[in-house]
C-alpha cells in the first residue's frame, strides 16, 4: 500500500478519530515534506479561545509520522515505529487555519538503513513547525521516533 494524503486521512477517521473529529488533515506528502492543516473551531479550542495544545500536537506528530510511515513502506521491511519523547514551544495564539510542516525526511533514510543493516533500534529527532495564515510561527514540536526491525 502506498502512503498518500487520502489514505492517511481515511486512517485518521477509523484509527485516530479524535484527530479526525478535531479537523486534522494531511494536505500533501511528497519526497521532501509532509504538510498537515487544522482549523481552529469550537471542538478543538481551549478556554482561552485558541486551539488546544494537544490538537496542535496531533497535527505536528502526524507530519513527522507520515514521513516515517512512507519511508518504512518503501523499504519493504517490517519496522516498528514509536514516539519515545517529544517537546514543544508555543509562541502565539493558534487561531484560524494552522499549517504544520516537517521537512526532516533525510534523517529517516539513514536510520532505516542502520536498522536494517545492524538489526538494532535507532532513534531520530524530527521537527515540525506550525504557522498561521499570515505565515507566523505559532508552535514548534520535536518528536523522537524509535525504529526497530520486527521479529
Amino acid at each position: 500500500m502506498t502512503v498518500s494524503p487520502s489514505k492517511l486521512n481515511m486512517f485518521l477517521m477509523f484509527k485516530l478519530p479524535a484527530a479526525y473529529l478535531t479537523g486534522v488533515r494531511v494536505k500533501s506528502l511528497d519526497s521532501e515534506q509532509c504538510v498537515v492543516t487544522v482549523k481552529h473551531r469550537w471542538v478543538n479550542q481551549n478556554p482561552f479561545k485558541s486551539m488546544f495544545w494537544a490538537v496542535q500536537g496531533m497535527a505536528a506528530e502526524l507530519t513527522t509520522g507520515a514521513l516515517v510511515m512512507q519511508k518504512i513502506n518503501a523499504s519493504g521491511e517490517k519496522i516498528s515505529m514509536l514516539v519515545l519523547a517529544n517537546n514543544a514551544s508555543f509562541t502565539k495564539k493558534a487561531t484560524g487555519r494552522i499549517t504544520f510542516v516537517c521537512k526532516d525526511r533525510s534523517k529517516i533514510d539513514e536510520a532505516i538503513k542502520r536498522t536494517i543493516e545492524t538489526g538494532e533500534g535507532q532513534t531520530i529527532w524530527m521537527h515540525a513547525v506550525g504557522t498561521n495564515s499570515e505565515n507566523i510561527i505559532v508552535s514548534e514540536f520535536n518528536f523522537e521516533w524509535t525504529l526497530k526491525l520486527k521479529q
